[in-house]
């Protein structure tokens, strides 16, 4: 999974539902802490096996992503519109992409604080790696307290490889600001 799609898989669906309710963190649905197992299915990969994340979360995590995702969007999007039906949480924006823009319209299902869906449909325009369109399905349930050495942020991806979410908050941005800064005199 690429850099960026593996920490839209992680922030999204914290950060979508974190801003469906600005006027009060203790309005979101909060996720319950500790082991997380997350399948991604994308359109743009069609045939390929379902890439499974598993994550240890506490509150502090939570709150990183939802930061990070709520960075993100402020960076790169001119509108992020969410609003809650029912038990669903229905996003649409537009976001900068490189010199291109993607526009997504998503939708949410969150099963209590133990599991959600999240289905991500995106055009790009111009291409983006090839795409013009895709459709991402994310579900994630939580699979009881952290284990086999799993501490609160520990990641470990489809192949293996592991990272900490909270290290990565001291890296640069995933990618470049959509329009570069002006130098302020």
């Amino acid at each position: 999974m690429r850099p960026v799609t593996l920490l839209l898989a992680f922030t999204f669906p914290v950060a979508l539902v974190a801003n469906a309710a600005p006027d009060s963190a203790q309005n979101y649905p909060k996720l319950k802490p500790g082991q997380w197992e997350t399948t991604t299915v994308s359109s743009t990969s069609p045939g390929a096996p379902q890439n499974k994340i598993t994550m240890c979360t506490d509150d502090s995590v939570q709150k990183q992503m939802m930061n990070i995702g709520e960075g993100m969007r402020r960076e790169m999007c001119s509108k992020a519109d969410i609003r809650r039906e029912g038990g669903k949480f229905i996003g649409d924006s537009v976001c900068k992409i490189g010199p291109g823009t993607m526009k997504s319209h998503s939708v949410m299902t969150v099963d209590g604080d133990s599991a959600y869906k999240t289905v991500v449909s995106a055009t790009y325009d111009p291409p983006f790696m090839g795409m013009t369109e895709s459709t991402t399905t994310i579900e994630g349930r939580n699979v009881g307290p952290c284990r086999d050495g799993l501490e609160p942020g520990d990641v470990v991806t489809a192949t293996g490889q592991k990272f900490n979410l909270k290290s990565m908050a001291n890296l640069p941005h995933a990618m470049p600001p959509a329009t570069p800064p002006s130098n302020a005199k």
